[in-house]
């Protein structure tokens, strides 16, 4: 193999598919980069058992190969070569890498040991790369970090019609986000609904590395996800078992019901929040026109009051855990938050605010005992 290529072109293609390389493996080949050049084409191709990650790059191909070396130390290389073009050639046992007056050697890995890539499964339809890693980015929050509960952290992937769900909960918070996408009708015309759940940390890392892919192409077959966009693949396991369903959960009933703006909430619970240790929680205190924000204890305090409208009670004074709250009212990219009440320690449901009552995204947190 021997190709020329531009050096940022270079440690982009390495850099993404690295991504899925694993931090440690008793296997070495995993911790390899596959090369690949033909057809003025470069393909770097990483996986673990877990995930796979594939982007192919115009390059200057010399002589057509394969060549398989440590990936984290090619990412090392690329990343402090020189701008301009760079010269990759196997050589023997050897990949040589030049780029100016530099030169490196790195060892070859033995190809007949690397796993086969697993191939990308049937297409089920397309979707906005930016929209779909936004939509991730709001429900991962909720997502579990307990790997003795597997199902719990991962992200609920629902298909059905041109509706797309997402959904993530960790049992004490609850995050779902609803978009459209663009189905592939089956061969007998149907579009077949789907419901699997996906690692919330490499559905997030995907996400976010093709935001600026365009049209997204989402595949799965046979307890595998896939995704494709001019020239990047990416796969991932999926998790065995479901999510529990939110439907009655999210069902309050008779409830009452405060609008306020996000980012000053956003800002003051920051604010009150320095003073709560451990367990303290933040509360919220709704009057019919504020909301007084308060924090601490006989020790220490802190307060803020701002604008905001409470309907369905004349008052309603509800607490949660700061980071929880943060990480929810973070999670959203309205301008105005609607906040459904039950009352102290029941369940409060965030959703986005919008003229017409519709909400695309909830998020569901348990309230706690309110300041005395």
């Amino acid at each position: 193999m021997e190709i020329r290529i531009d050096s940022g072109v270079l440690t982009e293609a390495v850099a993404w598919a690295a991504r899925v390389l694993p931090a440690r493996s008793p296997v070495p080949v995993l911790g390899g980069l596959l090369l690949e050049a033909a057809d003025g084409r470069l393909a770097v191709s990483g996986l673990d058992y877990e995930a796979s990650a594939r982007i192919e790059v115009d390059a200057e191909v010399l002589r057509d190969g394969r060549a398989l070396v440590l990936g984290r130390r090619l990412l090392d290389i690329c990343k402090v070569l020189p701008h301009g073009p760079v010269g990759c050639a196997t050589d023997g046992g050897r990949l040589a890498v030049t780029a100016g007056a530099a030169r490196f050697g790195l060892s070859l890995l033995p190809l007949d040991d690397y796993p086969e890539r697993p191939a990308l499964p049937a297409a089920r339809g397309e979707v906005a790369a930016d929209a779909f890693a936004a939509a991730v980015g709001h429900v991962a929050v909720a997502a579990g970090r307990d790997d003795a509960l597997p199902v719990l952290t991962g992200i609920r992937l629902g298909l059905d019609g041109t509706t797309m769900t997402l959904a993530a909960t960790d049992r004490y918070r609850y995050a779902v986000r609803t978009m459209e996408w663009k189905p592939e009708a089956g061969a007998d015309g149907s579009k077949a609904p789907l419901d699997v759940v996906v690692p919330a940390r490499r559905l997030t890392e995907i996400a976010r590395s093709l935001a600026g892919a365009g049209t997204l192409r989402l595949a799965l077959d046979g307890g595998l996800l896939g995704f494709e966009s001019d020239g990047l693949r990416a796969t991932t396991r999926l998790l065995d078992g479901r999510l529990p369903r939110h439907d009655k959960l999210f069902a309050l009933g008779e409830h009452a019901v405060a609008v306020t703006e996000r980012a000053p909430l956003v800002e003051a619970v920051k604010r009150v929040a320095v003073v709560a240790e451990g367990d303290s929680p933040v509360q919220l205190a709704f009057d019919g026109t504020t909301v007084h924000l308060q924090a601490g204890d006989e020790d220490d305090v802190a307060s803020q009051r701002l604008p905001a409208a409470l309907t369905g009670a004349p008052a309603m004074t509800v607490a949660f855990n700061p980071a929880y709250l943060l990480d929810a009212l973070a999670s959203f990219d309205a301008p105005r938050l609607t906040l459904h009440l039950l009352g102290p320690g029941q369940r409060a449901l965030i959703t986005d605010a919008t003229d017409d009552g519709e909400s695309t995204h909830r998020h569901l947190l348990m309230s706690v005992k309110p300041l005395v």
